[in-house]
């Protein structure tokens, strides 16, 4: 989806150090991959709402939080890739 790379062990190894840390490599990030049969089902419908592109959430005193369909992610990338190959 991404290009990315699993990193072998990851779930297991984790006291093993940084390179154990995360899922998948890939885009210069290091991705933790989450699936749920069910889950998740308020951020989708947050998501379907018609115009809405991506999701801005925030508990209190954390960090923000951006929910973006990787569609739409790799459609910005692909413009900013573009975009820079024009300057």
């Amino acid at each position: 989806m991404i290009g990315g790379n699993r990193i072998p062990l990851s779930g297991s190894a984790k006291h093993a150090g940084q390179e154990h840390t995360g899922d998948v490599v890939g885009l210069g990030l290091r991705f933790e991959v989450k699936a749920r049969k069910d889950g998740f089902k308020t951020l989708y419908q947050w998501l379907d709402q018609e115009g809405i592109d991506a999701l801005a959430l925030k508990a209190d005193r954390k960090e923000w939080l951006v929910v973006i369909p990787v569609g739409k992610l790799m459609e910005l990338l692909s413009k900013e890739k573009r975009e820079e190959g024009e300057k």
